[in-house]
């Protein structure tokens, strides 16, 4: 996936990783802000080089603008001292994220507040994702890592909401946003034909993914919400997959912010409930 050599890798297998985090801590990048980046871009690679080249240009970016690479670069060019192009020109993207932390670790306590909301997790548990600014990758993408499970009948998120938490929700999302520029956040619900009733009921409007042939990556919903947006229609307020071989079906809610799709979430959980 990286373009080298076989010969390339054992290098990097057997180079003294101690060395690379030491390389890394010198633009202010933690032991583990650097694995959560080589995460995300590992987890990008998967999904194709173009993703892979998204997520290090957003990861990056997001150093610039908090500043993180300033004082690696005045070392090697004292003259730019005074220099402040990267705060100024990224410095936005970085409050973009700050904000998206924020919205949804605000939706994630509705969520854990509700006691309605557990009827509608589905088995592969739920995960809430919101896009900072113009996200184009899941760098961009705020979600939680590890998702929302079930505990003792409650709702509860695995770990703190984070950047590029999920790959998948990242993908899901921004297909949406290249439809809809005012969808910013989305959470994935069971889906069965009670909540099929729901969804009619409440007026939302849906598109769905039928089948899953053509797989060819590691996200099918993805790979064939992609493919339907090229012929569905564009004014749509969920997405509906019927699931296949090892897809469990989900809906997908989008909305404007996470509180807003928490808000959503619920809504169609006492509904769910009332049924």
């Amino acid at each position: 996936m990286l373009g080298v050599t076989q010969a390339s890798v054992s290098i990097y297998l057997s180079s003294d990783r101690e060395k690379a985090y030491g390389s890394l801590s010198r633009l202010s990048l933690s032991r583990r802000a650097a694995d959560r980046a080589t995460a995300q871009l590992a987890d990008a690679l998967q999904v194709g080089p173009e993703e892979g080249v998204r997520v290090l240009g957003a990861i990056w970016m997001g150093m610039l603008g908090t500043g993180a690479a300033c004082a690696a670069h005045r070392e090697m060019y004292p003259s730019l001292a005074d220099c402040r192009y990267c705060l100024e020109e990224y410095g936005s993207l970085a409050g973009d994220v700050t904000g998206a932390v924020a919205e949804v670790s605000g939706a994630v306590k509705l969520l854990e507040n509700s006691p309605e909301f557990p009827a509608i997790m589905p088995e592969v548990s739920v995960n809430i994702a919101c896009a900072s600014g113009d996200a184009v990758g899941p760098a961009g993408v705020v979600a939680v890592p590890g998702r929302i499970v079930k505990v003792h009948d409650r709702a509860r998120a695995m770990l703190p909401p984070e950047p590029g938490a999920s790959v998948h929700m990242s993908r899901v999302l921004i297909l949406a946003r290249n439809a809809r520029k005012g969808f910013r956040a989305v959470i994935n619900l069971r889906y069965d034909r009670k909540m099929a009733a729901v969804v009619k009921r409440q007026g939302l409007k849906a598109v769905t993914i039928v089948e899953h042939s053509g797989r060819t990556g590691e996200d099918p919903t993805a790979e064939a919400f992609e493919r339907l947006l090229k012929v569905a229609p564009r004014h749509f307020d969920v997405l509906i997959d019927e699931g296949g071989s090892g897809i469990e079906p989900n809906l997908y809610v989008f909305a404007g912010g996470a509180r807003e799709a928490a808000r959503t979430a619920i809504s169609l959980a006492r509904a769910y409930s009332a049924a």
